[in-house]
């Protein structure tokens, strides 16, 4: 009798135990620990066939109930400002305008109320990844950037006098490092002398991003640390060719007259002019283009 029940309790657990099909047994083969054959994967990926069979179903029954289809994407222009649109119809977007008429509408295209950057951006037929096609240099503005450049001077010794005699803002050595350490950045451009580089090597890689590192080729590296304060206050801009190809220079400020903004303008392209490397064939400069920093852009006619 006990034997019997024995039995009859081994049938019922038998019974209740989940029978494992062909399709299980496959399932357990494909299946892998990690990457895209793992359980996660596979049931990620069922979750998102599920999930765009359910939205194509919904899209068929609002067609078939008449409702109104999605609108188009509006234009870049339409989805700009109301003050943006209005200072667009100052300009034809067809015609390509001289660089003395460029300088005296571009300042009323500004559609912001603070005193826009007056901006230049150039595209050239240049390969960056030739280094003799890595078009770099800097260049002091006639009349000024009108911007107030704060100038740090990483000195010693007699050069300390002679910084803060050219109104650097932050000078010596002790005092630029003070401000690295604590990653505090008050300054746009950092002066140096050659003896003292060594010492900023361990900071290359803050300055390095922001455009900070003193350089030969941008005059902040020199022994006459007074002449490039001077120069960096007086409105010397870099410029420098990116990935592109394109060069991005201020010129000035909305509220230069076009005079002072036109010799600006003339000394950067006089510059990337100069810089025209030996190697570029065809045309060298392929388009220019005017605008303040939030403005509609002027095509040029050079």
């Amino acid at each position: 009798m006990a034997d019997n029940k024995a039995i009859d309790d081994k049938d019922k657990k038998l019974s209740t135990q989940p029978v494992e099909t062909k399709a299980d047994e496959d399932k357990k083969e494909v299946t892998a620990k990690a990457g895209k054959r793992s359980a996660k994967s596979l049931k990620e990926v069922e979750a998102k066939q599920a999930k765009e069979e359910r939205k194509q179903t919904k899209d068929k029954e609002e067609a078939k109930a008449g409702k109104p289809v999605a609108k188009p994407t509006r234009s870049r222009l339409e989805r700009r400002s109301k003050t943006y649109r209005e200072k667009q119809t100052l300009i034809d977007t067809e015609k390509r305008y001289s660089v003395e008429e460029a300088s005296r509408i571009v300042p009323k295209t500004n559609p912001v109320k603070f005193d826009a950057t007056v901006e230049l951006h150039i595209r050239l037929n240049v390969d960056p990844r030739q280094a003799e096609q890595n078009i770099r240099d800097s260049v002091l503005l006639p009349s000024g950037s009108g911007k107030n450049v704060r100038v740090a001077a990483f000195v010693d010794g007699d050069d300390i006098a002679l910084a803060k005699d050219a109104n650097a803002d932050l000078v010596g050595e002790e005092m630029v490092i003070k401000e690295l350490d604590a990653g505090s950045f008050s300054f746009d451009v950092l002066v140096s002398t050659p003896s003292q580089m060594p010492k900023l090597g361990k900071y290359a890689r803050l300055l390095g991003p922001r455009g900070l590192m003193p350089n030969p080729k941008s005059g902040t590296v020199t022994t006459d640390v007074a002449k490039a304060i001077r120069e960096a206050k007086a409105g010397k801009v870099e410029y420098r060719v990116d990935s592109g190809g394109n060069i991005h220079v201020p010129v000035g400020k909305v509220s230069f007259k076009s005079d002072d903004l036109l010799k600006n303008i003339e000394a950067i392209l006089s510059s990337v002019q100069s810089n025209k490397p030996a190697t570029v064939k065809g045309s060298y400069v392929i388009s220019a283009h005017l605008s303040t920093s939030m403005g509609p852009s002027l095509k040029l006619a050079l």
